[in-house]
């Protein structure tokens, strides 16, 4: 039986590929477009959660936020 999970991914442009990563577990995977990213992503977290259980998700999912850091000059 199976059932659907709602994770949440992250995608950045590194060089040229743009990588996406899950929140919720350490997953990750690139491609050369966020769409095929994002299907690659989603083949690999298919992939992790045969031998791994599924993360309690919230039903809000997780707070995305950005953060300012002072560096100095």
């Amino acid at each position: 039986m199976e059932r659907a999970v709602r994770l949440t991914a992250i995608v950045t442009h590194e060089g040229d590929w743009y990588v996406a990563r899950a929140l919720e577990v350490e997953v990750a995977s690139q491609g050369p477009s966020v769409e095929e990213s994002l299907a690659n992503l989603r083949e690999a977290l298919e992939l992790y959660f045969e031998d791994e259980p599924v993360p309690t998700v919230s039903v809000d999912g997780p707070i995305v936020a950005p953060v300012d850091v002072r560096l100095p000059a």
